[in-house]
Parts: structure tokens; C-alpha cells; sequence
């Protein structure tokens, strides 16, 4: 089996996409960043349904270049061929929204990095990898990239790969529109008809548009367009028709687009025509490469495109294989998909891609986010408590190395400076909201009432949020407390921030085995589903089994369960750990005061330097770390 299912070869970009829906590109006030190109798009969307894609590319040797190789990766896109041109700087799309119709964009893609790319970054070995190639239209429109991409089909054909075009006709991409004509998705050249047509015997397989087709086969009737394209190419055809669905021809073309093979189509709003032929593209090579029949194919490249047109941004909109099987079983019960809440909790708990996403199966998180415990300490300034911070940052990092799997928890009140370091680091990032020991919660005055303002938090924060609650509260402390977590909640889920409950129920009543399976239950009943749980430890395996029974019986993606301290003696967490770590939803801990309060205390009094405090944090840090590493490991024995 060859260990890759495609590689894709030309476009990528960085997307800037207009946020205010209806206004007119020249009044946007704010955008959001994706990654963009059809072949990054499909090498995305591909690798969401569980192929296993590759993309050719060239990106600049900066930021946003950075930024699509990075966001490549946490999609599970293999970045080989990515190359980095010292010379070039990364192309970048502006977008817009204006209505169903008109969606307004400006392509800066002059001398870009992607246009580097040339037959010598053609590897045969990498190309003998894959089972298919796919080229898109753009890249055919200049000598240079078009040598390069000749080359990957000839190889594609030597090693016995398929190989597809999605035409993507951009006329301002083939100097035939003008810059302000982006939008723009035909313009008649017998030029452009001819270098594609002398390209279209190299594919098994050309998708495209009825305007693409009329480009491709030089003639604006659909018919005569798809006969002269048959004319040169043996490849099955597949022809969009927008909301009449696509069809698939695969020997002569008849005397009607009808007469085609078709899969069903899905009755959605219209809210975002671009990218939604990349997420179509996506769901077809699924079907192709799986060897489904063209209805099934179709079928999952019209559900694919069904998502993207009813969503914000190309590559974010497309779905996970899970949730493409969950909605062609279930099917559409309203038709802007975006706001069909079952879906989309599914959509974002199986495309979990933002920045700082990688491998936490396990957790050893150090959380120094505490405020009021460190307040209290003799010698506390708030100078002295961002230095201290800062000084948790480093014992952190000393320990973690390069290593997966390790976090912090810290605050942006006391520390900022240290919070702000940790980006970018590698480690997991969690960052309080709530104002601490409040009870009814109050939140971080910098939040604002409306939470808003987790628009200005870094997308690898994790939206930490403590709740001292319990199952015998009173009906107007519990719809108190749920309002002010479904507020932070929703906010969070609007920035695109993960979120992290923690719930504490020991400091307002007696708890049992019933107790933390109780709350989690309620808050689920409240429309809340936390990325993160953090929970207390629980000393049988009867709590345990019950909190996770209560999280799965309503979540089945959740990323998992962190353990916290409670300030408790290094020997009394081994005994939770050793219960909790026989449970594969609990990823690990996240601990403070056992690991930081007697070095801030010496610390805080001058009785301790900056070295020793750091050293003696790092101490406990990694000990603790080697007793979670030391239960996971005899529970995974013992099982």
C-alpha cells in the first residue's frame, strides 16, 4: 500500500476574510486568518475525511508563510513538498461577503512564493508515493509552474497514480481580468482554452463548473463544451451545477446534463460560495479514491459543498469523516448548517486545528494561575508576582524540553508577561476567566459584560473557568452560575478559543461517588460542552466511572479530564493518581500550590533567589510528573 492517497500541487495562500456579512469590502473593519488555495484547501478537506494527503507548494520564508505550514500540519497535511522561498512572499486573498450572490475578493499574489515553483521541486520518490495527483487550473497558466506540474502527472502516470484536475478558472489569475475583478469566474480566450486543452490528456479525472467547462472546451453551450473537452481527455468529467447538484459523465457526453450520473443533493442556505468547490473536490476524491460508485461519490461531494457554502471561510468549513457520516444519516433539519447546534458541536469537537493543538493524550499541566492565594503571601507585590510568574514559566519549560504533552495554567492579571512568553512555546496554554473563590462565579472584569472581550485573548489560550458549585445548591444559585458559564461559553466558542470547566464541589458540601457526575450532567443540560473537564481527585473508582459515564453518555469528543491538587501533599495526589490514571478520559493533572506555594512563600520574603526558586519548582514539577508518568504506566500494565 503506497503511503500516501493524494498529493495535491499549486495554490496556497493566506485568507483574509471579511467578518461583517452584507457590508462592502471597502468598509470591513475586521477579518478573519485561514489558510486558502484550492490545492490547500483539498489537501485539507482530504485529510478531514481521513485520506492521507500531501500538497507541492511554495510559501514564504515568513509570518503567514510559517502560519500555512504550521496549520497544514495541525491538519494532518504531510508538508514535504511545502518549499520555502527565501525570495518570495506568500500569497495572500482578501475576501468578502456581500450577499448570496456577490463575493467580492482581492488576489495579491504577484511574484508569489507558490509561483516558484519549478520542475526541479518535483521529487520523483515523493510523487511514486502517492495513489492519485491532483493539479488545479492556476498553475497551468505560467511556463514555469507549468513545467513543474507536467512533470508531477508524467511521474504520477510512471508510477501508476491517478491523476485529477479541478479546473478552477480564475480569470484575473490568467491575466485575462483585472485586479478588481477577482470575483469574476469567466472571461472567453481562445488562449486559455488552448494551454488547457493541451494539458486535459493527462488526467483520469477533470471537475469544473459549467463557466470552467466552457474555458476548457472553448464554447459557452455546456454540451458542445464537455464534447470538445471529450474530444482530447478520456477522463471522467464531473460537472457542477451549483443547487441542480453535479454530474458525471464517463464515456460520451448525451444530449443533456440530465443524463448524467448524479448523487443526491442537500436542500441548505447559500451564505458562502468560496471554497465550497475545494470542499466538493474534497468529498469526490473520498468517494473516487475509496472506490465508491459516482452516485456515492457525488453524494459525499455534494454534502461537502453543503458545508462550505453555510459556512465562514473555505478549509474551516469542511467536515470531519465523522461528522459527513453523522449528517448523511441523519440529514438536514435546518438549512443554514452553521446554526444547527448538534452539528456544529460535532463540527468543532472533530476539528480541533487552532494554534497550540498537538498531541494531549496526556497532560502534566503547572498551574501557577492563581491570584488570591499569592496576594495573600508576605512580601507580595504585584511586581513581585509577575516576576514570580514568570520564574513558574521557566521551572515549566525546564521540564517539559521539547516533549508533547506538558501545560501551564496562568492568569493575565498577575501573569501577563509570563502568559504572553508561553505563546508559541509548545506547551498547552490554559488561562483563567473567573474572578477567584467568587461564588455566585463573577468573571475577570477585563472580560467585559458580554464577555467580548475574548476576541483579544491568543488563540492557544484556553478558556479556563472555575465554578465552586454543587448538586444541593438552591434553583437561583445554580441558574445564577449556569448563565454566567453558558455566557463565557458561547464567547468562547465565538473567538474560537477551547474551553475548560472546572468544577469544585467539596468547598460547599459534602460530596460522594454521585456528586461531580451529578454536576457534570447539569451543565451539559444547560447546552454547555467543555473541551477540557477539570475535576477533583476522587478516591474510588466508582466516582471516576460515574463522571466519565455522565461526560460520554453526552459527549463523545471531548478532549478529556484533568485532575487538579487542592494544594494536597505529593503523597496524597500518588493515591489519586493511581485511581484516576486507569481511565484513559483522564489525560493527566493540573497541579499548583503542591508544586509552587513554599518556594513563592521563601521566595516572596528574599529568603530564596530566583535559581533556587526556579529549581525547586522544577523539582516538584518533574517529580510529580514522573508519579502521573509511573500510575499511567502500571494501569496500562495491569490492563
Amino acid at each position: 500500500m503506497k503511503p500516501l492517497d493524494l498529493i495535491t500541487i499549486g495554490r496556497s495562500s493566506v485568507d483574509l476574510y471579511g467578518d461583517q456579512i452584507g457590508g462592502r469590502l471597502e468598509d470591513m473593519g475586521s477579518f478573519s486568518k485561514y489558510i486558502g488555495g484550492s490545492p490547500t484547501n483539498i489537501a485539507c478537506g482530504t485529510a478531514r475525511l481521513g485520506l492521507r494527503s500531501a500538497v507541492i507548494t511554495g510559501v514564504g520564508d515568513e509570518h503567514m508563510g510559517r502560519f500555512i505550514r504550521e496549520q497544514l500540519v495541525r491538519e494532518g497535511v504531510d508538508v514535504r513538498g511545502v518549499k520555502t522561498d527565501p525570495d518570495r512572499l506568500t500569497a495572500l486573498v482578501i475576501l468578502g461577503i456581500r450577499d448570496e450572490d456577490s463575493f467580492p475578493l482581492i488576489f495579491y499574489r504577484e511574484n508569489c512564493a507558490d509561483m516558484g515553483l519549478s520542475e526541479d521541486d518535483i521529487d520523483e520518490g515523493f510523487i511514486a508515493e502517492a495513489r492519485a495527483v491532483v493539479a488545479t487550473g492556476t498553475h497551468l497558466s505560467h511556463p514555469q509552474t507549468e513545467a513543474a506540474v507536467i512533470k508531477a502527472l508524467e511521474l504520477a502516470r510512471k508510477h501508476g497514480a491517478r491523476t485529477a484536475l479541478d479546473i478552477d478558472y480564475r480569470p484575473n489569475l490568467w491575466g485575462v481580468a483585472g485586479h478588481g475583478d477577482g470575483e469574476s469566474r469567466f472571461v472567453e480566450s481562445a488562449a486559455v482554452t488552448a494551454k488547457l486543452q493541451a494539458s486535459l490528456h493527462y488526467f483520469d479525472l477533470i471537475v469544473g463548473t459549467e463557466e470552467e467547462f466552457h474555458i476548457a472546451g472553448g464554447s459557452t453551450d455546456t454540451i458542445e463544451a464537455l464534447r470538445n473537452v471529450r474530444a482530447v481527455s478520456d477522463a471522467t468529467l464531473v460537472c457542477k451545477r451549483g443547487a441542480a447538484g453535479a454530474v458525471a459523465f464517463e464515456g460520451e457526453i448525451p444530449d443533456s446534463l440530465d443524463e448524467g450520473q448524479t448523487g443526491p443533493g442537500f436542500p441548505i442556505e447559500v451564505f458562502n460560495v468560496l471554497g465550497a468547490g475545494d470542499g466538493f473536490f474534497s468529498g469526490l476524491m473520498k468517494g473516487w479514491l475509496d472506490g465508491e460508485d459516482w452516485p456515492r461519490a457525488l453524494e459525499y461531494a455534494n454534502a461537502c459543498g453543503a458545508f462550505a457554502v453555510s459556512r465562514h471561510g473555505c478549509t474551516p468549513a469542511y467536515p470531519s469523516l465523522t461528522e459527513l457520516e453523522f449528517f448523511l444519516k441523519r440529514g438536514v433539519i435546518q438549512p443554514d448548517l452553521r446554526n444547527d447546534a448538534e452539528l456544529d458541536q460535532i463540527h468543532r469537537a472533530t476539528n480541533r486545528t487552532g494554534p497550540g493543538t498537538g498531541d494531549w493524550s496526556e497532560m502534566r499541566v503547572f498551574a501557577f494561575d492563581h491570584r488570591g492565594q499569592l496576594e495573600e503571601m508576605q512580601g507580595y507585590t504585584p511586581q513581585k508576582g509577575g516576576a514570580f510568574k514568570a520564574l513558574c514559566l521557566s521551572a515549566a519549560r525546564q521540564v517539559a524540553g521539547d516533549r508533547p504533552g506538558y501545560g501551564i495554567l496562568c492568569d493575565n492579571r498577575i501573569g501577563r508577561a509570563a502568559l504572553h512568553a508561553a505563546s508559541g512555546s509548545g506547551l498547552w496554554i490554559g488561562r483563567p476567566a473567573e474572578w477567584p473563590g467568587s461564588r455566585p462565579l463573577e468573571l475577570e472584569p477585563e472580560l467585559g459584560a458580554d464577555c467580548g472581550g475574548l476576541q483579544a485573548w491568543a488563540r492557544e489560550n484556553v478558556v479556563k473557568v472555575l465554578c465552586f458549585c454543587h448538586p444541593d445548591d438552591d434553583a437561583a444559585m445554580r441558574a445564577d452560575q449556569e448563565a454566567t458559564v453558558t455566557r463565557l461559553y458561547t464567547a468562547a466558542r465565538r473567538a474560537g478559543l477551547e474551553f475548560l470547566l472546572e468544577v469544585i464541589p467539596s468547598k460547599v458540601g459534602p460530596v460522594d461517588n454521585a456528586t461531580t457526575a451529578t454536576l457534570i450532567r447539569q451543565f451539559y443540560a444547560a447546552g454547555i460542552y467543555p473541551d477540557w473537564w477539570k475535576l477533583e481527585p476522587m478516591q474510588t473508582r466508582e466516582g471516576w466511572q460515574n463522571a466519565i459515564a455522565a461526560i460520554e453518555e453526552h459527549d463523545t469528543h471531548t478532549r478529556g479530564i484533568v485532575v487538579l491538587g487542592l494544594d494536597a501533599p505529593e503523597a496524597e495526589l500518588a493515591a489519586s493518581f493511581e485511581v484516576a490514571a486507569g481511565f484513559d478520559l483522564v489525560r493527566g493533572f493540573a497541579v499548583g500550590r503542591t508544586i509552587f506555594a513554599d518556594a513563592a512563600r521563601a521566595w516572596m520574603k528574599g529568603e530564596i533567589g530566583d535559581d533556587a526558586a526556579v529549581a525547586q519548582m522544577a523539582d516538584r514539577y518533574a517529580r510529580l510528573c514522573g508519579v502521573w508518568d509511573k500510575a499511567r504506566n502500571a494501569a496500562r500494565a495491569a490492563a
